[in-house]
């Protein structure tokens, strides 16, 4: 054991920090982390619209449409929040100006994702003549194309900056004026490239990027158990060498939550349906049905020090079981600790296994629905299942369960561990009389 954790420490870990830390998927990480309230706002508007109380969807059967709309304009133009927020940081990270990035990347989005729709006659108490834009071009189906639209106009963006292709204007002018010119050329190139591929070349990048990533999406984030073991294996295994998991696979598979539970939410709003829905393995999949505690689902072995005859592990669980009851396992992991611990790193890795495939199981067999809203990880577990899943008693009981099963592979590791405690705190003993 210790020998494959020195080797993975020696020739995997460095790679896993060199892509955890690429200026581009840092970006798109980041960018897509803070968007977030946005989605857990949306997310909440559709669990209140679906409340399951008898008589309920009569009463906002009126307001219904007016209740949506909250939906409509977060989740359902979260491709354009992206573009924005990916180009932001992407610029930031150039050391060019933040705010050029994003609403050159937004141009560069719009052009290449969105069709005008042009009415030419009114329809009296429905739609008047004009132009119009279709809201579900700049949902979450067009995610990927919005991160690869903002990468590229920031490259353009800062290439022309940093080359000084720019429109120099006197240093007397107001910065925001200079900013605002310096952006002139590169918004040129930028509309007449997005431009001329979807209109001259008849390219539709947002189609084809989501082809490219296709496979991949639905292998760690759709229905695949294989696919959804690899994900939770990598992350637990990044933990146990103190490497934030979650972070350093975020750039590669947080877009393909993102896409994953926004899809859901989609679908949901439109049938009502939390079992017939795209994708499980979703982000919050993993938070209310294997993360439990946060990462290894380390509430049980809080829970199991709070039991412990050692004084050092039952301080750790007095210590740990309520940040550890909202999901935040940091004093745990790092405190014990459960990194580089031969001993307890095992239950770390193989509790959330278990958990995966028991979830998977529970869900595929319609015991549990799917996930259908995006909430704060740092909820009450049980609640958090039973919220993100319209309102499912079953799903908030699997979280118990799986916290009981989660004890139950901790246990024997648990108990070798408090014995080595209690012989220390023992020598300690001895040792000052």
């Amino acid at each position: 054991m210790d020998k494959v954790m020195s080797f993975l420490e020696k020739h995997f870990m460095p790679i896993a920090d060199k892509i955890g830390n690429q200026r581009h998927l840092l970006a798109i990480r980041n960018g897509l982390i803070s968007i977030m309230p946005l989605t857990i706002v949306g997310s909440i508007f559709v669990i209140f619209l679906n409340i399951p109380i008898e008589g309920y969807d009569k009463m906002i059967a009126g307001f219904r449409p007016i209740l949506d709309i909250p939906f409509r304009f977060t989740v359902g133009m979260m491709g354009l929040y992206a573009a924005y927020a990916v180009a932001h940081y992407l610029g930031e990270s150039y050391h060019v100006d933040p705010l050029s990035s994003g609403l050159l990347a937004v141009l560069g989005y719009l052009i290449s994702v969105v069709t005008p729709i042009k009415v030419t006659t009114d329809v009296k108490n429905v739609i008047s003549a004009g132009n119009y834009m279709a809201i579900g071009d700049i949902s979450s189906t067009s995610l990927f194309g919005a991160i690869v639209a903002a990468v590229v106009s920031v490259e353009i963006y800062r290439y022309f900056i940093q080359h000084e292709i720019t429109i120099k204007l006197p240093d007397s002018v107001p910065p925001a004026v200079l900013k605002s010119f310096a952006a002139m050329i590169p918004a040129f190139v930028i509309m007449v490239l997005f431009w001329g591929l979807r209109y001259g070349l008849k390219f539709d990048m947002n189609n084809a990027i989501t082809m490219l990533v296709s496979p991949l999406k639905h292998l760690l984030v759709g229905n695949s158990l294989i696919g959804g073991l690899l994900t939770v294996f990598l992350i637990q295994l990044f933990w146990s060498f103190g490497i934030h998991g979650e972070n350093v696979l975020g750039p590669i598979i947080r877009p393909m939550w993102d896409a994953a539970i926004l899809e859901n939410m989609d679908v949901f709003s439109k049938i009502g349906d939390a079992h017939h829905l795209p994708n499980i393995f979703t982000e919050q999949f993993l938070q209310w049905f294997v993360q439990i505690g946060g990462s290894g689902t380390t509430i049980a072995l809080a829970i199991l020090f709070l039991t412990s005859k050692s004084k050092f592990a039952k301080q750790m669980g007095k210590l740990t079981i309520v940040p550890g009851a909202f999901n935040i396992s940091e004093p745990l992991v790092f405190g014990t600790p459960i990194v580089m611990n031969p001993i307890l790193v095992i239950p770390f890795i193989l509790a959330p296994i278990v958990l995966t495939i028991v979830s998977y199981i529970a869900t595929i067999t319609g015991l549990v629905p799917m996930m259908m809203a995006k909430l704060p990880f740092t909820l009450f577990g049980p609640l958090g299942a039973l919220m993100s899943t319209n309102w499912s008693i079953p799903a908030a009981i699997l979280n118990i369960v799986n916290i009981l099963i989660a004890i139950a592979i901790y246990y024997p590791f648990f108990k070798i561990f408090e014995k080595e405690q209690l012989e220390l705190e023992l020598q300690d003993q001895t040792d000052q009389n």
